[in-house]
């Protein structure tokens, strides 16, 4: 096989991760993560990953493929001494490399055996075959050593599948082999999060901006995912120097809130929580949350910032009507005149929990999450959400899609989004709010 032309610096890379068992839900394949976060360190930019069954076909066609993408393939797992592990045998075959056995591999894995007092299983010995030309990285961890292969500049390198074993040896060899081939460039990322809009609404006002960005100078690539009810835009360029990168990565996403204003939340990929937090301790701030439909979600999310004792006051989960009217003193009149589900209870919720706890800011949240309870007026995913301060209110009836989970996720989000412009000041959001109005809007 022609594995092609080498000479250029090694800039992107591909992951194959060996092992049926990965293919089961049981089982996560973590190692690939691992290896990804170091090659881009060095500035290697994974293009591709794959887990692929313990089938010698499979594998040696799925490696075929990468070879024709990239210049650096790492696999992982198939090492092992069983009749499974075959990843050395599908590489030998593909490459048309012969095996033979190394003896000082064999030296090492006797050695370690009777180190425990035992005799090494004879099957252990498809452990020191190695394809000729292959360098043997050496495995203090385990039985399995990896190898490393080079053809006419490609790369593959293979390493065991335990953790334990697999991330000393790539560190190693990353420092010592890797680096030096990465042609020196930095792969430099950044992170901005958005809340208030749909993903197609942001694509149509993003798009214009960053959709030149590939034909400039220093060329940056976007991605986009989404999330209940945010947007992340996940971009990376490749530069000489990691300030010169970060720099025109910072020009980028100052053209992005130009263009999206306050639904921009975070530049350095902060969750929302953590960006309410900061939020409320520059204004000097405390927070009180009453929740129904959300059952203490909102709150969860903001006591899992670190220091968020600070402004974290407290919470009520009053899911029944009596709980609303007892706890936080939402009139039973009210709740009978305009239902639980609605702006005025909302509101009343805030108001409540703020004069409960003693807090500046108080939430109140109340909906349907489903599947069942809906109505023609107020179907399942209706969720109203309150936030209050001393300087103004928001209230905002919404339409959530999905299933209970999903309801309740956006809901979330939605009401730390709420808090976040009613703390800064920043236009209230517009995303998945109810054409028809449950009561007044404030």
């Amino acid at each position: 096989m022609t594995l092609g032309v080498p000479t250029r610096p090694l800039v992107f890379a591909e992951i194959i991760a060996v092992g049926s068992e990965l293919l089961v839900p049981p089982r996560l394949d973590t190692n690939s993560l691992f290896i990804t976060v170091v090659l881009n360190r060095l500035g290697i930019e994974v293009r591709a990953k794959s887990v692929v069954a313990d089938r010698r076909e499979d594998v040696a066609a799925v490696l075929r493929g990468a070879l024709e993408r990239v210049d650096l393939v790492v696999m992982c797992g198939g090492l092992g001494p069983t009749d499974d592990d075959l990843t050395r045998d599908a590489v030998a075959s593909l490459l048309g490399l012969p095996m033979a056995e190394d003896q000082a591999v064999l030296d090492r894995l006797v050695t370690r055996f009777a180190s425990r007092g035992r005799v090494m299983p004879e099957v252990n010995r498809r452990q020191a075959l190695v394809p000729a030309g292959a360098e043997v990285l050496p495995n203090p961890n385990g039985t399995a050593p990896g190898l490393w292969i080079e053809r006419e500049g490609r790369i593959v390198i293979l390493l065991p599948g335990p953790p334990s074993e697999l991330e000393p040896m790539f560190g190693r060899v990353a420092a010592e082999r890797i680096a030096p081939r990465a042609g020196g460039r930095k792969l430099c990322r950044k992170v901005l999060s958005l809340c208030g809009r749909t993903e197609s609404e942001f694509e149509q006002i993003v798009f214009p901006t960053y959709g030149r960005w590939l034909g400039e100078a220093l060329p940056i690539a976007t991605t986009i995912l989404t999330a209940a009810a945010q947007i992340e835009l996940h971009l990376s360029v490749h530069a000489e120097t990691e300030s010169i990168g970060m720099a025109r990565l910072d020009e980028a996403a100052a053209q992005v809130a130009a263009v999206v204003g306050d639904d921009l939340f975070s530049v350095d990929g902060w969750p929302i929580e953590r960006v309410v937090g900061e939020a409320l301790r520059r204004r000097g701030w405390r927070i009180a949350v009453a929740e129904s439909c959300t059952g203490g979600l909102i709150s969860s999310r903001l006591t899992d910032v670190a220091g968020s004792s600070d402004y974290v006051l407290a919470n009520a989960v009053c899911y029944s009507n009596g709980s609303k009217t007892s706890w936080l003193g939402v009139p039973a009149a009210l709740i009978e005149e305009r239902g639980a589900v609605s702006e005025d209870v909302a509101e009343a919720m805030a108001q409540g929990v703020v004069q409960k706890a003693g807090a500046e800011v108080g939430v109140g949240v109340t909906g349907i999450a489903g599947p069942s309870g809906g109505s023609e007026h107020k179907p399942v995913g209706t969720v109203v959400i309150a936030a209050v301060s001393p300087e103004a209110r928001i209230v905002r009836t919404f339409r959530f899609p999905g299933d209970r989970i999903r309801v309740k996720q956006f809901a979330g989000q939605m009401a730390l989004d709420m808090v976040r412009r009613l703390v800064t000041g920043a236009k209230p959001g517009e995303a998945f709010v109810a054409r028809e109005r449950v009561g007044a809007v404030r």
